[in-house]
């Protein structure tokens, strides 16, 4: 019974997210005409909660109060802030609101780990199962709105935060989960010293340096590919986009497969790649003949996400001391999901609006061939220099990343977050 509450929790948890995040560029750029900066500071308002998230979860989830509490309150107040978000027109108001919510919503995707971690068991078998539930909420929720056609609408946002008031009430049924703090909150102890020696390895400040400049052109994908299919009148768009989230579960099953045949390099290097195929087949897509290339860019989401940022967990795991590997997880979210897709939160934008043009009726067209062009050429610059640089100092093939449990540690929350987004 338990297992079924933690799973639950979890489809709920990664329901609210789907259903506001991947249309709310749609509803912003196409009816309410922000500007591409506008529109990529929007989305990239869960990064900021993601720089923010390690400080707040872990402090409150250590010292304050039981994790399930914490849950309900923060989920409570999002729910008011998503709908108040969905009232807005302008982009001041309706700004703050979602970067205050996006700053209380990050922590909960830690905070529920948290509680799911703690009460299994056996980690390495029990939370695959658990966690799925995540996805397929997160693709319930993107199959619901496109039911509804509510892309470019602010529906998706009352539907989360109906899904919030929901998700607030049932997680004070979940399972106690007392704080167990033995030492006062710091910075320092989320980041030791022996965390941040780990950069003073070479292969392993490569891969950080890569971590971060990939989530630059990542971003693109999630702040604009909603945009620019219903910009191109793709039917059922949201309901199209969980097709990436559907492969991620199929990725995520080949990759023990994968890794001993290709090792920890390749594998790496075969998702950034995927990045690139995901960019040039959006950039030469279109609804008719070359539908699809739309398809093959949205499934090769599994690619992208599992064999880079999956991969990226396990050898920040392998890397790390073994008493750390909570802290050394949590750094590189902070340099993924946090500083690079900030600054690709930013730069997306600034190609977007590059690349608008105004119409005679008010609307804004894009030459989105050129604008995924420029995120495939980012990405591809990634990569060469990554495979060109990054030597991995251990035998791949006798290393224990075959055995490695596909999640990190319970303090971290970070095997969670869906590129999904």
């Amino acid at each position: 019974m338990t297992k079924v509450k933690l799973a639950a929790m979890m489809f709920l948890e990664f329901f609210i997210w789907g259903g506001w995040y991947v249309t709310v560029s749609t509803w912003v750029s196409q009816t309410l005409h922000f500007s591409g900066v506008q529109t990529g500071w929007i989305v990239g308002s869960t990064a900021i909660g993601a720089l923010v998230s390690p400080f707040l979860a872990g402090w409150v989830a250590d010292n304050l109060m039981p994790a399930q509490y914490m849950l309900a309150l923060l989920h409570l107040i999002g729910a008011v802030l998503l709908y108040l978000a969905s009232n807005q027109t302008h982009y001041g108001p309706l700004y703050g609101i979602i970067l205050t919510y996006a700053v209380l919503f990050m922590p909960t995707l830690g905070l529920a780990n948290t509680v799911a971690f703690r009460h299994i068991n056996n980690p390495k078998t029990e939370f695959a199962p658990i966690r799925v539930l995540g996805t397929i909420g997160w693709i319930c929720a993107g199959l619901l709105i496109s039911y509804f056609h509510a892309d470019a609408t602010a529906l998706p946002l009352r539907i989360s935060a109906i899904a919030s008031v929901v998700m607030a009430f049932y997680s004070l049924t979940l399972p106690s989960t007392p704080p167990q703090a033995t030492e006062p909150f710091s910075v320092g102890n989320l980041f030791p010293v022996e965390v941040r020696r780990m950069f003073r390895d070479k292969s392993f400040l490569i891969f950080a340096i890569a971590s971060f400049l990939i989530c630059i052109p990542l971003q693109f994908y999630y702040a604009f590919t909603n945009p620019f299919l219903n910009q191109l009148q793709v039917h059922n768009a949201a309901g199209i986009m969980t097709g990436g989230q559907m492969s991620e579960l199929g990725c995520m099953l080949l990759i023990p497969w994968f890794f001993r045949r290709l090792g920890v390099k390749w594998m790496l290097v075969s998702g950034m790649l995927a990045w690139v195929l995901r960019y040039v087949a959006f950039s030469y897509g279109n609804p008719g003949s070359g539908v699809w290339m739309l398809w093959l860019g949205i499934l090769l989401h599994g690619i992208c996400y599992d064999f880079f940022f999956v991969t990226g967990q396990i050898y920040t795991d392998r890397k790390a001391p073994l008493a750390y590997r909570s802290a050394a997880q949590g750094l590189i979210t902070l340099i993924t999901y946090g500083v690079g897709m900030l600054v690709g939160a930013w730069l997306s934008g600034v190609v977007v609006d590059k690349y608008a043009t105004t119409l005679a009726d008010g609307t804004t067209a894009h030459n989105w061939h050129a604008i995924w062009i420029v995120a495939a050429g980012l990405s591809l610059v990634v990569l060469v220099l990554f495979t060109a640089i990054f030597k991995d100092n251990e035998d791949d093939a006798d290393s224990t990343l075959s055995t490695t449990p596909l999640v990190v540690e319970a303090t971290t929350g970070t095997a969670v977050a869906e590129g999904t987004i």
